[in-house]
């Protein structure tokens, strides 16, 4: 269910991070559209055109409406927000390959000046980011999102196991490098391959700098429930 946490505690002695009884992981609403047979989105994306000299690209956000067509599977009649209200925002981020490339996130559309300004953030701070892929292409498959380590934000869904509609629904939430940051509920980790050892940093783990870019904004971290924990997610 939707309501407000408070951002409490330092964490690593050097950021406020959001402390809240979380809800537990969504699941992809059933599809109306009828199954079909589509290739593998894919596992990269185009890398930007290059400074001039050759230098790292300037960072870059824009900014559009989305239609039903355009969303896809990951909206339907009967979602809590209309398409009217969410935005596409393109962002630049760094990839693991250590170069630039462009992504796009759907949000709330009271949202998009502060998600392009994280991503700024994440940008400066060269935090790597695998995919930034909207659930579109993967037929609003959570599970296949998280499989592909896919940054990704709206998606029409209920909390696993209730009724009640995930932050997804509502364009508030962004899941981040699924795979470095994880799901974890009890002996249940998603996507299964996901790095549950947070002892030792890993390239693409959340860190305090990327905490303090979400918690500036007010956004809550997964990442600080007891139960279930999913470290992937942020929401506002």
């Amino acid at each position: 269910m939707r309501g407000a946490c408070a951002v409490v505690g330092a964490v690593v002695g050097a950021v406020l991070a959001a402390g809240c009884a979380g809800p537990p992981r969504t699941a992809a609403l059933p599809s109306p559209v009828a199954a079909v047979t589509t290739p593998a989105p894919p596992t990269t994306q185009p890398a930007p055109t290059a400074a001039p000299g050759g230098g790292w690209p300037a960072y870059a956000s824009a900014v559009s409406p989305v239609t039903a067509a355009r969303l896809g599977p990951s909206w339907h009649r009967g979602c809590p927000v209309e398409p009217a209200g969410l935005r596409a925002v393109r962002v630049r981020y760094a990839g693991f390959d250590g170069r630039a490339h462009d992504g796009e996130l759907v949000v709330a559309s009271g949202l998009t000046g502060e998600v392009a300004a994280i991503f700024a953030e994440l940008y400066r701070q060269r935090f790597p980011v695998r995919l930034v892929r909207t659930v579109d292409a993967y037929r609003a498959s959570d599970d296949d999102s998280m499989a592909a380590d896919n940054t990704s934000a709206f998606n029409c869904r209920p909390v696993t196991g209730g009724t009640a509609w995930s932050e997804h629904a509502y364009g508030r939430a962004i899941d981040l490098n699924p795979r470095e940051n994880p799901y974890v509920s009890g002996r249940t980790t998603l996507p299964p391959d996901g790095v549950t050892d947070r002892s030792a940093r890993r390239p693409g783990m959340v860190t305090p700098a990327v905490l303090a870019a979400f918690a500036r904004r007010g956004w809550t971290w997964g990442g600080s429930w007891p139960e279930p924990t999913d470290y992937q997610h942020f929401q506002r």
